[in-house]
């Protein structure tokens, strides 16, 4: 690998950019592959295009056939999968572990001192920011998951303005259908359309009959790998 490429993937890296490098096993030729578009000495098809979109949601890398008989290696450079989660409550305490060991980067955002502390969130980044300043110092990507928790809307409504203005491939906010049906009145008011307030799953989580504090994480948890590796098949709570 060159060096030019080695800097161009360190910057796409930096950016939280997704990207596949196709390489020809036959010439050794090379080709970037970035938001469903090619540029390279590679000539690729739309199926190359599919199989690079699956390879990068699956984060695996993998060799294909073209029509035309070639090999080509695609190989992913995904940014690291993040949750941004807002509210250090009893359910954040579970989900922060769960999501570290499934391989985000757990960021807990609570201005509220007393919650967001070393001693409830062991190894866990944590921020007492407001949750808007917050995110915007993040930069939400298509590989980050924000989650609210707090059931108060001075702290969650500002984070979903965020969220819903970023592209992040998940939101999802605590709280029964009847706190979800004010909180989309608010989002209303001040200026999201049904198609962004759509993208938030309200009430969180997998449907399983979770009950305590680990069994809501591990819905959620279960929710958030669902939309993040099968998207199609992710259904968004009305």
């Amino acid at each position: 690998m060159d060096r030019a490429l080695i800097d161009r993937l360190a910057a796409a890296r930096a950016a939280h950019r997704a990207v596949v490098v196709a390489t020809d096993l036959g010439s050794g030729k090379k080709t970037w592959i970035e938001d469903g578009s090619a540029a390279g000495s590679v000539a690729v098809d739309e199926a190359v295009l599919v199989a690079a979109a699956a390879a990068q949601r699956d984060d695996k890398s993998q060799t294909v056939e073209t029509g035309d008989g070639r090999r080509l290696f695609l190989h992913v450079f995904n940014p690291p999968l993040r949750l941004m989660v807002v509210g250090a409550v009893h359910i954040a305490q579970s989900l922060a572990p769960m999501a570290t060991l499934a391989g985000y980067a757990v960021t807990v955002i609570d201005p509220r001192g007393s919650f967001a502390t070393a001693d409830r969130f062991p190894g866990i980044t944590l921020t007492d920011e407001w949750p808007d300043e917050a995110l915007a110092a993040s930069k939400p990507d298509a590989r980050t998951a924000i989650v609210t928790l707090t059931h108060d809307p001075k702290l969650d409504d500002p984070a979903l303005h965020s969220a819903l203005r970023s592209g992040c491939f998940y939101i999802g906010c605590l709280g029964s259908r009847r706190t979800h049906a004010s909180r989309v009145e608010r989002l209303k008011q001040a200026g999201f359309d049904d198609a962004e307030i759509g993208r938030i799953h309200g009430p969180i989580g997998l449907d399983i009959g979770a009950r305590s504090p680990a069994e809501i994480a591990l819905a959620i948890m279960g929710e958030i790998t669902a939309t993040l590796r099968r998207p199609q098949a992710t259904t968004v709570a009305a």
